[in-house]
């Protein structure tokens, strides 16, 4: 992964970005009657939408096999956490966003993480 800033700061937006739109997105399809694995799985399905669209855009600036996978990841599993949360009791556009944030800076902090741990010694 790169080391530069301009590629740090884009893979920060870009994962909190993600996971901000993807928890507004499904807090306001999933709704509170719905059971919990049907609000987790159609907002996974949602994040990965959501995902999708801002890879193929942030691919262009940031390179594509680097900003995949954890846009990926933070869509999906942003998805989920408001999905479910949302399913469970009413839920405000701020908190899901705020979850959908969260959820993203943390899926980048562990890809960083497990990438540092799987190339030391080798660069």
């Amino acid at each position: 992964m790169e080391r530069r800033l301009y590629f740090l700061v884009g893979d920060l937006i870009g994962n909190t970005g993600v996971g901000l739109l993807t928890g507004l997105t499904a807090t306001w399809f999933v709704g509170e009657t719905w059971p919990i694995v049907f609000g987790m799985v159609i907002g996974m399905c949602l994040g990965g939408l959501v995902a999708l669209v801002a890879a193929g855009v942030l691919s262009v600036l940031f390179g594509a096999m680097e900003v995949m996978l954890p846009i990926m990841l933070t869509g999906m599993l942003s998805g989920m956490l408001v999905g479910m949360a949302a399913a469970m009791g009413p839920l405000s556009a701020g908190v899901a966003a705020g979850i959908g944030a969260l959820a993203g800076l943390s899926v980048l902090l562990a890809t960083y993480a497990l990438n540092a741990h799987l190339t030391a010694g080798h660069e």
